[in-house]
């Protein structure tokens, strides 16, 4: 195998059985943080995120972003050979990883049970939308069905309309953050005498985990309190919302020890002590009157950056809301590497987010490639379970291995 960059999890074996975004989440994360990741396709397409947009020379960018440094091996895992693979896999295998919907991977004959048996110290974890038991989990599910099961859905878009969603796989990249930092977790249990373990990481769990105000506020008020959509503002904080600039939209928030701060920015000293606004609970109930305080002063202003000069002068914490191409092309973002640049074989550059976990003295951001389905299936079979090449290549025509290099 090629070695990886030196860094936090090297010397540790990933099989990773999953697709799309939030177990692809998890393990890319660990190929970054050093890892060997081996992900386990199946004929004849592979992951189905190789069929997302966008695409250049048969490859999609989204399965690159996702997989980068990973290896492929393609395998029939109905076929007994294709299990005897996987089982010799599993035994050198540290942790393994799968987000097909509850009961399929048993089916497979790879559930809790059997893998403990083929390897006691591996740490197992299955990603699902809405956990591996419960009278839910046998729905089929994706990241807005659990964002609509968790009430975080309901909680976006305009107070009295209809609920909305954002362009953005929140829940599954969060749920893949949240198994990775379980996996990470579970693997130090071990290294400090602990058995391996399963893993139940859901998106349901992940999704309502996010709600750090409204099911406490509304058991504490015993309903009193019901959190609703708040369109724009904040129903809890005022002001907390987003304001229109002269160009664009403007982000502002103000909790209590930031209201003096606003009161300067907007050259209304006076209202820091006026007893209608001078707590958090008063502003929200006269959020209208202070929305429209804020909105009379950025109307007045010549410019966005004129605006956000203002309020930055005075540490009040605020934002333009960005445009993809504006993020795409910030100098921070860029010069962070939380946007980066990707070279590619077959996409050639191509800008994705970046990594976003950092450790001193490791690489961020390290060059990777995203592997062809079925690229590495003679490498792992030969290099870690020790198949002659006459093996390797009796499997693929039997079937059971299969390789696609145009992807």
């Amino acid at each position: 195998m090629a070695a990886l960059p030196k860094h936090i999890l090297n010397g540790y074996r990933v099989l990773d059985m999953t697709h799309v975004l939030a177990g692809p989440t998890a393990t890319r994360l660990m190929v970054e943080m050093g890892a060997e990741v081996i992900k386990v396709e199946f004929p004849p397409l592979g992951d189905v995120s190789r069929a997302l947009p966008g695409h250049r020379n048969g490859r999609s960018a989204y399965f690159t972003q996702q997989n980068r440094g990973k290896y492929s091996i393609c395998l029939n895992a109905k076929a007994e050979e294709g299990k005897a693979i996987l089982r010799e896999l599993i035994a050198q295998s540290d942790v393994f990883i799968e987000n097909f919907a509850p009961g399929v991977i048993g089916r497979l004959g790879f559930g809790w049970e059997q893998v403990q048996a083929i390897n006691p110290n591996i740490v197992m974890c299955s990603i699902s939308a809405l956990g591996q038991e419960g009278e839910l989990s046998a729905l089929p599910g994706f990241d807005y069905i659990a964002q609509a099961y968790s009430g975080i859905m309901g909680m976006i878009g305009e107070p009295g309309g209809p609920p909305s969603f954002p362009m953005a796989g929140m829940g599954d990249v969060m749920t893949g953050v949240h198994a990775a930092a379980a996996i990470g977790f579970a693997l130090l249990h071990r290294e400090r005498g602990g058995a391996g373990t399963f893993l139940d990481i859901s998106l349901l769990d992940a999704y309502t985990h996010c709600h750090e105000l409204n099911v406490q506020i509304y058991s504490m008020t015993n309903g009193e309190t019901m959190p609703t959509r708040s369109g724009h503002h904040h129903f809890a904080v005022c002001p907390l919302g987003l304001f229109k600039g002269k160009e664009d939209w403007i982000c502002i928030i103000a909790l209590q020890p930031q209201w003096p701060a606003v009161c300067r920015a907007i050259g209304r000293p006076d209202l820091v002590e006026d007893p209608r606004y001078d707590t958090n609970e008063k502003r929200c109930a006269a959020a209208q009157d202070v929305i429209d305080i804020i909105q009379a002063w950025l109307d007045g202003q010549p410019s966005d950056q004129a605006i956000l000069d203002a309020l930055q002068r005075e540490r009040v914490p605020c934002a333009p809301v960005l445009t993809i191409e504006q993020l795409a092309n910030h100098p921070h973002m860029r010069g962070r590497g939380t946007i980066r640049t990707v070279s590619d074989p077959k996409l050639g550059e191509v800008l994705m987010p970046g990594m976003p976990l950092r450790f001193k003295g490791f690489p961020h951001n390290p060059p990777l490639d995203a592997a062809a389905l079925g690229e590495h299936n003679a490498k792992v079979l030969t290099e870690i379970l020790g198949y002659d090449d006459a093996r390797v290549a009796a499997l693929g025509e039997a079937g059971v291995l299969f390789a696609n290099p145009e992807t």
